[in-house]
């Protein structure tokens, strides 16, 4: 045990009472009492700064599954600290408990699953360390994942994305057009949206609104005003606050994540009317992204789809974190750049075409996930065995990696 009032906790709560009960009457235990409530407020922090201090990305904790361990990923390798305390489910009900408002548990309590924004301060001297956080239900026990939120942003050049690509994402160079940023969970297309963000927010003068379920980076207005407004506090959904955005004289609409059909529509929408768009998909291809994209929505709507996605895109950028020599992660990613060929190939079905176009595309800054593992295996940051093992067609991995060595 490791809360001083875990043994009053389970006095006070019978040993019958189970599931969100449970939790429920834990709640009102704590909040009826500042010193508990803080003693576990202590406990997380410390746990955090641990994680920021070990240069994790992402902290879990709580459910029946953590073994009453802490566990961190550091370089993409997930393990319990056993250095850290070990901690009941009781226990991590409470510190889960103490983060979040009054409205923040019912939204819990309904649907059994919350994401939500933390900002720590660990010293007086240090600037405030953000986390992202998602609470959730595992067998009736309160179940927590921390990621934690980069304070300094990288450059688009440590991206190595190239100058043609670069200029598209700029205000100043295309005023128009929706960019994605594709990968799956844990691929760093937030940090390298909050870099586009940011080269946008110093070279442009411009509003750019952000709608985020969290807020993550927060960008400071330089020669933008940029707009944080995150789901829940203070618009109600994607698609409301891309809507809504319209009539704020935006610039730049930067939507989190197009996790639903509603959200894409808008998002095509909103592009349509001639802003500058950026969001990210759950995918790991762009031209999977492209498919994804238009099964969204019935058959009957998708050439209707199709058109409009031809008509808007410009960019998209599908992203890994792959892991290198040195002991931490490379960024290996698959440009695609849209042209009016790009564009026939969305308005004709024929999207296989695409990947030809990619394959061929280096002077317009394109390249396909291979090329681009290839590329780190050659300047020998990644071993062939990580490049084959993170390319999307290991037959043409293979292949590139033979003829390194022919």
């Amino acid at each position: 045990m490791s809360l001083t009032f875990q043994r009053e906790i389970k006095i006070l709560i019978a040993e019958h009472l189970m599931g969100i009960d449970r939790i429920k009457k834990i709640d009102k235990a704590i909040s009826a009492n500042g010193l508990w409530k803080q003693e576990a407020f202590q406990h997380v922090k410390k746990l955090l700064h641990h994680m920021a201090g070990r240069r994790a990305s992402d902290m879990d904790m709580g459910g029946y599954r953590a073994n009453q361990r802490i566990w961190y990923r550091v370089y993409g390798h997930k393990a319990p600290d056993l250095g850290m305390p070990s901690y009941t489910v009781d226990e991590i009900n409470a510190m889960a408990l103490c983060l979040l408002t009054e409205e923040q548990k019912s939204l819990l309590y309904d649907d059994r699953n919350l994401d939500f924004a933390l900002s720590l301060r660990m010293n007086e001297t240090e600037s405030p360390y953000r986390f992202r956080g998602n609470v959730y239900f595992e067998r009736g026990c309160l179940a927590v994942n921390f990621r934690l939120i980069n304070q300094e942003l990288f450059t688009l050049n440590s991206l190595e994305i190239p100058k043609q690509i670069v200029k598209r994402l700029d205000l100043n160079f295309e005023k128009s057009g929706l960019v994605l940023i594709t990968g799956i969970t844990g691929s760093g297309k937030s940090s390298t949206l909050d870099t586009i963000i940011d080269m946008n927010n110093h070279n442009n003068h411009s509003h750019i609104v952000i709608i985020g379920n969290p807020i993550e980076f927060i960008h400071r207005s330089d020669k933008s005003i940029v707009c944080h407004r995150e789901l829940g506090e203070d618009c109600l959904s994607f698609a409301h606050g891309a809507i809504e955005a319209l009539r704020q004289d935006p610039d730049i609409i930067v939507v989190g994540e197009m996790r639903d059909r509603k959200t894409i529509g808008t998002v095509l929408e909103v592009t349509d009317s001639g802003h500058k768009v950026f969001s990210t998909l759950h995918t790991s291809s762009t031209i999977e992204s492209i498919h994804r994209i238009i099964a969204e929505f019935p058959p009957d709507e998708q050439e209707r789809v199709r058109f409009r996605l031809a008509d808007v895109l410009r960019v998209v950028i599908s992203q890994k974190l792959v892991p290198n020599k040195q002991g931490n992660l490379s960024l290996a990613k698959e440009i695609l750049s849209v042209d009016s060929s790009v564009q026939a190939a969305i308005r004709n079905n024929n999207i296989a075409e695409i990947f030809q176009m990619l394959t061929e595309g280096k002077t317009k800054g394109m390249f396909t996930m291979q090329q681009d593992l290839y590329r780190l295996y050659k300047l020998g940051r990644i071993t062939a065995e990580t490049a084959m093992n993170y390319s999307n067609n290991t037959k043409v991995m293979a292949n590139l990696i033979k003829y390194a060595h022919a």
